[in-house]
């Protein structure tokens, strides 16, 4: 009996997390403007972290490394790396956001609880942190492009799709990232989501050293293949369809993030 009622207990909860959200984009919209607002006030402060870290990654890598491996799959190692760490970049500016800020939003500050008197709802103020996040991710990934253009490793036209490229990286690890941190009931436990999740596709998505016999599983290994493809070989096919990857995860995984802050925050 207790079996049975644990089953229907996990049956229950997984409907809950993959019920259609109650949200309306406007509402999701007008929450995305306040973070916006804020950020307006305070960019002037931390928008240089984002073409000095550009720099140091690639005269670290690219030319530091690069010293060591001249050639990779017939490329200069910098022209090889330099779309990867794109990627990598709006990686962790969305990633970040959806993670210790919104957290601290969450649990520590009472901004959501604030916000669903606005009258917002849980869902759209999920849905607007998703939206933010990746706008944060987006202009992480437009800094370092802009600061790579000088360094030589821009060799295809097609590099212009950059932003909306970077729309898609941004959008899967807000959504993925925003679950774990609704999930998670202390703020400590979002250390292992990057210990267990985030390092090792830092590591093994094809960034730093070919993985070609490796599985595509990884959203960074599809956003790192999607950028190389815009970047260095100008091949838009390959871009489309590491695209329609993060696109497909992305639109099926949205509905978790907005019922779990549902189920989390609704006692």
């Amino acid at each position: 009996m207790k079996a049975l009622d644990r089953t229907f207990a996990v049956e229950i909860r997984a409907r809950t997390f993959l019920r259609v959200p109650d949200v309306s984009l406007p509402a999701a919209w007008a929450y995305w403007h306040r973070n916006a607002a804020i950020f307006a006030r305070t960019y002037k402060l931390t928008s240089l972290a984002w073409f000095v870290e550009p720099v140091v990654y690639l005269v670290a890598m690219g030319f530091g490394l690069g010293t060591y491996l001249a050639e990779i799959e017939g490329v200069q190692y910098i022209d090889f790396i330099a779309p990867g760490l794109v990627a990598l970049s709006a990686m962790y500016g969305a990633t970040f956001e959806v993670s210790w800020t919104a957290y601290f939003k969450m649990d520590k500050e009472g901004i959501y609880d604030a916000c669903t008197a606005a009258p917002l709802s849980f869902e759209d103020v999920a849905l607007g942190e998703i939206l933010w996040a990746t706008t944060r991710a987006t202009l992480y990934g437009i800094a370092f492009v802009i600061v790579a253009i000088p360094f030589g490793v821009v060799h295809s036209w097609w590099a212009v799709l950059a932003p909306f490229a970077l729309v898609l990286v941004g959008a899967v690890f807000a959504v993925t990232g925003a679950t774990y941190t609704y999930l998670v009931k202390q703020i400590d436990y979002l250390a292992f989501y990057w210990t267990l999740i985030i390092t090792p596709q830092f590591m093994f998505s094809g960034t730093f050293f070919p993985l070609d016999d490796l599985p595509t599983v990884a959203p960074l290994r599809h956003a790192v293949e999607m950028m190389r493809a815009l970047f260095l070989d100008g091949a838009p096919g390959a871009a489309f369809a590491s695209g329609l990857w993060l696109l497909v995860v992305s639109a099926l995984l949205l509905p978790v993030p907005l019922n779990v802050l549902r189920r989390r925050m609704v006692r």
